[in-house]
Formats: C-alpha cells, sequence, structure tokens
C-alpha cells in the first residue's frame, strides 16, 4: 500500500489558493493605482479652486508637493537600509554626471506637472479628461516625428475619435476657457515626450523607476524654484493669502503631497503585477469613475454635447490601447 500522497486526489485546493492569491494581489494593486490616481486628481482641483482656501497658485502647489516627494524618497530608503519592509526603494543617491544625463527629461517632467495643475485650475475635472486624452494623439505624433515609427490605420482611427471628442466637449464645455484648453493640451504633450524620454532615460539609471525618480525629484525642484518666484506667485502669497499659518492648510498641502509621491509607487505597482491589457482597461474604467464623481462631487454641470464629447474621448483611448495592446501581443 502506497503513501497517503498517492491517493489522495490532486492538489486542486492549492491551485486555487495560488489563482485566488494571484487574484487578490491583481486587484489589491489595481485598486491602489485607483485610489492614488483618483486622490491625486480631486485633492488637485480641492486645493486650487474648491477647497475653503482656493489656494490659485498651482506653481507653487507642484514645488510643494515635490518636496514633499524627495522627503518621503529620502526617508524610505533610508529606512530600507534596516527594515526590509521599505527595502524596495533605494536609497537616496544623487551623481552629478548622471543628474546632467537625466536633465533633459526633468525638464519635460516638470512642465508636465505644472501644466497639469495650471490647466486643473482653469477647467472642471470633467473636461480635464477631455484634455488629457490628446496624449494619444501627441504620442503618435512623437513616436514618428522623434523615432521613426509608423502607427497602424486602426490605432489611428481611435486617436480621430479621441480628438474628435476633444472638439466636441470643448464646444460643449460650460466653463470654457482659452487658457484652460492651452494648458490642457500642452499637458497631454509633455506627457506623450515623457513616456518616449523615460525610455531613453531608464538605462543611464541602470533601468530603475526608483532612482530615476530620486534624480527626476531632486533635479525638479531646482528647476521649479526660480520659476515659481519670478512667476509672481511667492509675491503674492505672502502679500494676499492670509491663511498661511493655518495647520490645516499646510495639512491639506502635506497631503496631495503624499498622493503624488504615491501615484509613481502605484504606476510601477500596476505595471510590475498585471498585464498591458489590465493596464488598459484599469485606465479606461478609472477615467469613466473619475468623470462621473466629478459631476457628482464638484456639481460640474454636463450638457448633451460635453457628455458626447466625454464618451468619444473615453472610447477613443480605450480602444486605441486595446489595439495598441494586440499590436504589442503579435
Amino acid at each position: 500500500m502506497g503513501n497517503k500522497s498517492d491517493i489522495l486526489p490532486a492538489p486542486v485546493t492549492t491551485k486555487t489558493q495560488i489563482r485566488h492569491h494571484a487574484t487578490s494581489v491583481i486587484f489589491a494593486v489595481v485598486a491602489f493605482y485607483w485610489v492614488a490616481s483618483l486622490s491625486v486628481v480631486f485633492l488637485n482641483k480641492y486645493i486650487l479652486s474648491s477647497s475653503e482656501f482656493k489656494f490659485a497658485y498651482p506653481l507653487f502647489v507642484t514645488w510643494y508637493q515635490l518636496i514633499v516627494a524627495l522627503v518621503l524618497l529620502v526617508t524610505w530608503g533610508h529606512l530600507g537600509k534596516r527594515y526590509t519592509f521599505f527595502s524596495a526603494i533605494p536609497p537616496f543617491e544623487f551623481n552629478q554626471k548622471i543628474a546632467k544625463r537625466v536633465a533633459p527629461l526633468t525638464i519635460i517632467y516638470v512642465m508636465m506637472l505644472a501644466l497639469n495643475n495650471l490647466c486643473l485650475k482653469y477647467v472642471e475635472v470633467t473636461f480635464y479628461q477631455i484634455a488629457r486624452s490628446l496624449s494619444i494623439f501627441f504620442n503618435i505624433v512623437f513616436t514618428y516625428s522623434l523615432l521613426g515609427q509608423r502607427t497602424s490605420m486602426p490605432a489611428m482611427v481611435g486617436c480621430a475619435i479621441v480628438f474628435v471628442g476633444f472638439v466636441v466637449g470643448s464646444y460643449g464645455e460650460v466653463n470654457f476657457s482659452w487658457a484652460g484648453i492651452f494648458y490642457g493640451v500642452s499637458s497631454s504633450a509633455f506627457v506623450a515626450l515623457y513616456g518616449i524620454y523615460v525610455k531613453k532615460t531608464l538605462g543611464i539609471v541602470e533601468n530603475n523607476q526608483w532612482k530615476l525618480l530620486h534624480y527626476n525629484t531632486a533635479i525638479s525642484i531646482v528647476l521649479i524654484s526660480p520659476i515659481v518666484v519670478f512667476s509672481g506667485e511667492l509675491s503674492e502669497i505672502y502679500q494676499e493669502v492670509y491663511y498661511l499659518g493655518d495647520l490645516s492648510f499646510w495639512l491639506l498641502m502635506t497631503v496631495t503631497g503624499v498622493t503624488g509621491f504615491l501615484i509613481n509607487t502605484a504606476m510601477f505597482l500596476q505595471i510590475k503585477y498585471t498585464t498591458p491589457l489590465t493596464n488598459t482597461i484599469s485606465g479606461t474604467a478609472k477615467a469613466c469613475v473619475q468623470t462621473l464623481l466629478a459631476a457628482m462631487f464638484f456639481q460640474n454641470p454636463i450638457p448633451f454635447m460635453n457628455g458626447i464629447g466625454i464618451f468619444m474621448s473615453l472610447f477613443g483611448s480605450g480602444y486605441y490601447s486595446f489595439v495598441r495592446y494586440g499590436e504589442m501581443k503579435k
């Protein structure tokens, strides 16, 4: 008579537990990305134009958020030397030779962050999603002009749907703002550029995203500081903002900085633990939920034309991502 293992049924339970564990990890990672991404957009919009403070200084907000992110990176890296739990982020490093090579990417990074917050200052969150969807259009333009890569016709169709959605949504926007349009379109351009230059720059930091974030954050603070000063925001804040001594204001500012740090973490985790198709579905579904929550939370009116534009932008983005995923898989 053989061992018990010979007569017991196949370990179906073990496989089920493994699948369950994998599914739960994916769900947790996607949920974390959703929470972080939605928090960044809503908190930035809230502090810039909807809170009791209405702190309408997006460049200073961007600068402060970078300071918070750098403090978190340095602290986390230091804790990683002692505790395994924090070991995901390497200790902070800064080499001037590497910094010079990373600087072009950082310039794009600063413009992306600053224009993003400037866009949120002037437009509603419902329209913000439409403006940001144009990153697909600029991605096609830049991959052809900078990398010489052509885009397939099905992907071009998805891009065309997004562009028409942008035009229709702009026409139907209640709180239309040329400044908001300019900042939103410009932000989309730098988002597309950032994605291209990240691939070129990662090799400089041994393909470590966290090290790249170290350099990006530190150099960004140096670059954006004079912009904040010469923009006049600092003098306006000193003269007009009466609540600088209010602890709740700085707590809200710090929370926005923490969420900015968390979104980078969430993006890395989602890329690591999920598939490109899951990323696509997650991003499109999150955009839909973000639009609905914005309409409810900020009481943004959505006229018929604006709603059509939002739908077309989301549909076009999802279709484009699905086509690109299929092409990458082949």
